[in-house]
């Protein structure tokens, strides 16, 4: 009976924040900004006639996205499980509400977007906490069967493919994955799973004449440079163009309307250009290091919720960061996603600080202090 009342003390001791992680996170969004406010400036002012416009909205979205870390990270983690259900059904309803016409934007094809008022967001960003939520509640319970973690994350996928968003549906599969791996599913189960995944991505793919073409320009990145494969050629350009050193900052040339969505999904082509091989690969080692801080917080995490959230969460914002550098060197077909910290766009950037508060309070309660921060 003591020796049960020492751990719960031991586990229930609030600790400081884990400090590398916090200056990371303000790291990555200061660097984030000063990126948006160079590469958006071209493009601000051709259609706005304001080159900051772009970066004011980011700052009001970063001051709300900080606030919200601060906040987050002051509450018990075991508070956000008492909505878990609540939060993972609203966020389902959003998705099919952005389905709707009348009540959705649509742009390029894909309707991922709800309206209310002046304020645009995208429930697919709001989603990948919320299943994250979800199913590290799930992992708590042990009566739950197999099918319950796959459910969730099919009909989240599924959802999102009717918008239609790829991209995004391979980070909540990321998610879920990482996430049901960790509540320590049986192998046979998790590799079925895994099976189905890449059958269901090759048919999607092989569905969708869009897709295909992705693929198809992937494949032979030199064909069609003025119509397909045009992207791609630009952002090749961009990284090509950097050389080791970059041309220096705020020097880029891509960003002059050349290169599409150069201050959102486009960023890193841009940002490799400015700062050549040299910084991107510090950018890299940084979101490397931001992957590091958050399975060593989920190794020593108190108990299984907080452990397998501290992974959703990490798994997100790291493969995230993976899939839109690797589209960007043309390791993979160019996917529509945001890069963390730095692409322009509200909802991911509120979304992604909101969740890093609540993995830093979740650093708080590690059950060895000296492992979790390799002090």
């Amino acid at each position: 009976m003591k020796r049960r009342r020492d751990i719960k003390t031991k586990v229930s001791k609030r600790l400081p924040v884990d400090k590398s992680l916090f200056y990371l996170i303000l790291s990555l969004v200061t660097i984030g900004l000063v990126f948006v406010a160079d590469i958006s400036a071209v493009q601000a002012m051709n259609f706005f006639d304001d080159k900051f416009f772009f970066v004011k909205q980011q700052l009001i979205w970063a001051g709300v996205g900080v606030a919200a870390m601060l906040i987050s990270s002051k509450i018990h983690y075991s508070f956000w499980k008492k909505f878990a259900v609540l939060f993972f059904a609203i966020s389902l309803l959003l998705l099919i509400l952005v389905l709707i016409p009348g009540l959705s934007l649509k742009a390029l094809g894909a309707r991922r977007w709800i309206s209310i008022g002046p304020v645009n967001f995208q429930p697919s960003e709001v989603i990948k906490f919320t299943l994250a939520l979800y199913l590290a509640k799930l992992a708590e319970s042990k009566k739950q069967k197999y099918i319950a973690y796959f459910l969730p994350l099919i009909l989240a996928c599924g959802l999102i493919m009717l918008q239609p968003d790829l991209g995004t549906t391979l980070i909540v599969g990321v998610i879920g994955v990482a996430q049901i791996f960790t509540s320590g599913i049986s192998l046979f189960y998790f590799l079925g799973m895994f099976l189905a995944a890449i059958l269901g991505i090759v048919g999607l793919i092989l569905v969708s004449p869009y897709r295909r073409d992705r693929l198809t320009t992937f494949l032979e990145v030199t064909a069609d440079p003025l119509g397909k494969g045009y992207h791609i050629r630009q952002v090749l350009l961009a990284i090509g163009s950097g050389g080791l050193f970059g041309l220096g900052l705020g020097q880029s040339k891509q960003k002059y309307l050349f290169l599409p969505e150069a201050a959102t999904d486009s960023i890193f082509a841009a940002i490799s250009e400015e700062i050549g091989f040299v910084g991107s690969f510090v950018i890299i080692l940084l979101f490397a290091y931001f992957v590091y801080l958050g399975f060593k917080i989920a190794a020593c995490a108190p108990d299984i919720f907080s452990k397998v959230l501290a992974v959703g969460i990490t798994a997100w914002i790291g493969g995230q960061a993976v899939l839109n550098i690797a589209a960007m060197t043309a390791l993979t077909p160019l996917t529509g996603i945001p890069l963390p910290f730095f692409s322009y766009g509200g909802t991911s950037l509120v979304m992604i600080l909101f969740s890093c508060g609540i993995l830093l309070n979740i650093s708080r309660y590690a059950t060895n202090k000296k492992t979790a921060f390799g002090g």
